[in-house]
């Protein structure tokens, strides 16, 4: 294992220290033979492969696994497959995590190099879009990413009549961002009070983004009433109402659902492939289990019934945080999909995505 960054999902659990070293090589035989057939494993199948022992041998520390919750039997036959708590234990001490491929690395880099505006401003959208677009691809399941909550500092801002009962309230952030929300324009209003409301956001809100005036507007507006026309205070209200909901608004990007349906295991457990589509459109449950990554100082493993939404469909999420150049965390980026992961190739590639992304995110703010 070479790079430093994964350490914190490679600790040793306690469970498998309770395990002797032939426990412990059957535990890993199936569990790495599952992980690259999808099929229960058998007796016969480790004694003709990696383990030098014969099949009564080895079926009777596959029922002591068994018993301790680290193997089941989905069939009437006598083949075992990892549970999630024996996937947790494989994870966390016993699997080999390598370097990412130098063609996968190059794909990468290229891919995501590049994707400035005019004025050397990085495209963010873009760029999130296309590293989970990259991630389906490579690793074969979904690409999420939770993108950054948007919040920079307003550069402009104004009010224009659209007729005589509505007004379009326009933003504009120091990004190049625009915001525009349409406004019922109250009795009272004119031409000049529109100017007026403008002038008073613009006075106070240069500089500084929606989170800090937010806090700070209300007894600046209550102060200034005395000053403002009543309807200019109106609309200044309704405006900062409406640009504060967009400033904490998140998006959800997920790429290559179809990954899911190319398992065999997929297409004969539909119901459950079902149900992962449904977790899939719970943006904020899975906003909130991508947020989770972000104390985390490399990638993180999320499976299968650990987590309340993906206990049904039985899925993995392998994620890792990206962030500015500061080290302040933005998002997310990660690989959905069954249980039955490549983790030993997924878990580099996640990783190293998220850190290109934070090289392109250096010294630049969404």
């Amino acid at each position: 294992m070479s790079d430093s960054s994964l350490a914190p999902i490679l600790h040793h659990s306690v469970g498998l220290t309770t395990l002797d070293a032939r426990a412990r090589d059957i535990f890993r035989s199936i569990v790495e033979t599952y992980l690259e057939t999808g099929e229960p494993v058998g007796s016969r199948t480790l004694s003709r492969g990696p383990i030098a022992l014969s099949p009564a041998s080895i079926r009777n520390t596959m029922q002591d696994l068994t018993l301790a919750g680290l193997l089941a039997s989905p069939h009437t036959s006598s083949g075992r497959v990892p549970t999630h708590a024996g996937l947790r234990l494989f994870v966390d001490g016993l699997l080999e995590i390598g370097d990412v491929g130098s063609e996968e690395r190059r794909e990468i880099d290229a891919r995501l190099a590049g994707l400035g505006r005019p004025g050397g401003r990085l495209d963010f959208d873009q760029a999130l879009n296309e590293a989970s677009a990259l991630l389906s691809g490579l690793a074969g399941g979904a690409g999420i990413v939770a993108s950054p909550v948007r919040d920079t500092g307003v550069k402009h801002v104004e009010f224009v009549a659209l007729g005589h009962d509505q007004a379009l309230a326009i933003l504009v952030a120091e990004d190049g961002q625009v915001e525009n929300r349409l406004m019922p324009m109250g009795p009272g209003m004119t031409p000049s009070t529109l100017q007026e409301a403008s002038n008073f956001l613009n006075a106070r809100l240069k500089g500084r983004s929606l989170t800090e005036a937010r806090g700070e507007m209300g007894e600046e507006l209550k102060s200034a009433r005395q000053a403002l026309d009543a309807a200019a205070a109106r609309l200044v209200e309704d405006g900062m109402a409406a640009w504060s909901g967009a400033a904490g608004e998140r998006s959800l990007i997920v790429r290559g659902r179809a990954n899911l349906l190319q398992d065999r295991e997929a297409l004969e457990d539909l119901d459950r492939v079902r149900v992962l589509f449904d977790d899939l459109e719970q943006k904020e449950q899975l906003i909130g289990l991508l947020d989770g990554v972000a104390d985390a100082q490399g990638v993180r493993i999320f499976i299968g019934a650990e987590t309340r939404l993906f206990s049904l469909s039985g899925s993995s999420v392998i994620a890792a945080p990206y962030m500015t150049g500061r080290q302040r965390v933005l998002g997310a980026v990660g690989v959905i999909g069954p249980t039955r992961l490549n983790y030993a190739r997924i878990i580099p590639l996640v990783d190293y995505t998220a850190r290109v992304l934070t090289r392109l995110f250096d010294g630049q703010e969404p």
